[in-house]
């Protein structure tokens, strides 16, 4: 078996398992589009709750609420879009229209919209506002469109899928580009008591014609998934593929436990977004103010989430006001710290790097403590570590095992009781082909 040294530059090591020829001609399986690529890169961004259900402490709106309760006196878009590039958040997703039928922008195919209601005199446009926002503070934005509908009068009809497409238009057309596009399966009963049949064929393919570099989420994608719960965890394993044949968008969705999982050999590239919110509710209520989650349970939740595989979306709801509570504010600032601190110190930077079919060695100066390990698969060319082993130790001949793990994907973060290490070897136990690493760092973590 040929070993071959290599060594690590300014803290970052790229290499594979296999030689670069090999790895030129190669894939495995399905393999994401270069939108999705950059999807995996963002790791983290926000989701905003807000409408009528903010100021009528209702979490699903019944869509016929008096539009003028929608009055945020104070509404400063630029303060969440810099509360969220402070944080580190790539985004953010806007909730422009809610299950009620509210829309945050004035419509021409609705009456019920920001443009019926008191504020600014319907003048007003939140998604225009954050938009620049966005833009002024060189992130990203999103935006969710529910296609559940309890105001309009022709939800339950043929004619409502036309009108949806349009509402879809508007948006998309009108507001520059979005990241990704978020549904849920939410399909109940409209005014008049019926409920819709979705042509999502039909919202796929108009939203992709409009904004061709769009991800969008569901749970059966096409390019981004559910993860089976709202608590923000993935599973520990977490494979970027799931079969949609056969399968609907809501009741008629893949079990929870496979949408959390994905399928081993799945047919479609649809990576894992975890959603979850910043406090008990996904709208703002102030009796929930005590609820909100702190930053080391946020970071927590970023080790379970991006550190398996995945996408982290979390939900922080602007108050009445129209800003972002001090208690949210104060969280997601102590998560970055917390989250900054803890990948800081690279302690892999400088060490040596042996490689050899399955496994990857470092060899550190000297004895140091750590207690967490990151790693990396090349994913242009699939994904295909099935499971891995950390051995590690004081001598190059007295290995322990350290932690096992089953995929890794985008990006793999394992944590284990601290230990003092210099000779660390990562075993790939099993593959579904020749394995792409690459990045891989230790570091670490204060308790």
């Amino acid at each position: 078996m040929k070993i071959l040294p290599l060594f690590l530059f300014a803290g970052i090591c790229l290499f594979s398992l296999v030689p670069k020829s090999v790895l030129a001609q190669t894939k495995l399986g399905p393999t994401p589009s270069k939108e999705q690529l950059a999807w995996h890169e963002k790791e983290f961004y926000l989701f905003i709750h807000f409408g009528p259900n903010t100021f009528t402490d209702l979490e699903w709106g019944h869509g016929s609420e008096d539009p003028n309760v929608f009055n945020p006196t104070a509404i400063d878009c630029n303060q969440w879009a810099q509360i969220a590039k402070a944080a580190g958040a790539k985004g953010i997703i806007l909730t422009a229209k809610h299950h009620d039928g509210f829309s945050l922008w004035p419509s021409k195919y609705s009456k019920h919209t920001v443009r019926e209601s008191k504020w600014m005199n319907g003048k007003g446009d939140v998604v225009k506002l954050l938009s620049d926002a966005c833009k002024k503070a060189g992130i990203e934005m999103g935006i969710y469109i529910s296609p559940w509908d309890r105001n309009h009068p022709a939800y339950g009809t043929p004619a409502y899928n036309d009108i949806y497409i349009q509402t879809m238009k508007e948006l998309l057309t009108g507001y520059g580009k979005f990241f990704e596009l978020w549904w849920d399966g939410a399909n109940g009963e409209g005014p008049n008591g019926k409920k819709q049949v979705y042509d999502f064929n039909r919202f796929q393919d108009s939203a992709l014609a409009y904004q061709p570099q769009l991800i969008i989420f569901s749970d059966i994608g096409p390019h981004a998934r559910w993860i089976g719960n709202e608590n923000g965890i993935i599973g520990e394993t977490n494979w970027n593929l799931l079969d949609t044949a056969g399968f609907k968008r809501g009741e008629g969705a893949p079990k929870n436990d496979t949408l959390n999982s994905g399928n081993f050999n799945g047919k479609n590239w649809i990576g894992a977004e975890a959603d979850v919110s910043i406090r008990k509710g996904w709208f703002y209520h102030a009796e929930e103010d005590h609820t909100v989650k702190s930053g080391k349970a946020l970071f927590e939740l970023y080790l379970k989430s991006v550190g398996r595989g995945g996408n982290l979306l979390l939900n922080v709801p602007p108050n009445r006001m129209g800003l972002f509570a001090p208690q949210d504010s104060a969280a997601l600032m102590d998560f970055k710290h917390i989250k900054d601190a803890a990948f800081k110190n690279n302690l892999f930077k400088g060490a040596r790097i042996i490689k050899t079919t399955n496994s990857v060695e470092i060899y550190l100066k000297e004895p140091t403590e750590l207690n967490a390990i990151q790693l990396k698969e090349i994913l242009n060319f699939g994904q295909r570590v099935i499971r891995f082993e950390i051995v590690g130790g004081n001598s190059a001949k007295d290995f322990t095992t350290i932690a096992k793990g089953t995929t890794i994907g985008h990006k793999r973060i394992i944590t284990f009781p601290t230990q003092k290490l210099k000779y660390i070897r990562i075993i790939v136990k099993e593959t579904k082909a020749n394995p792409n690493l690459g990045d891989i760092s230790g570091y670490l973590f204060s308790n």
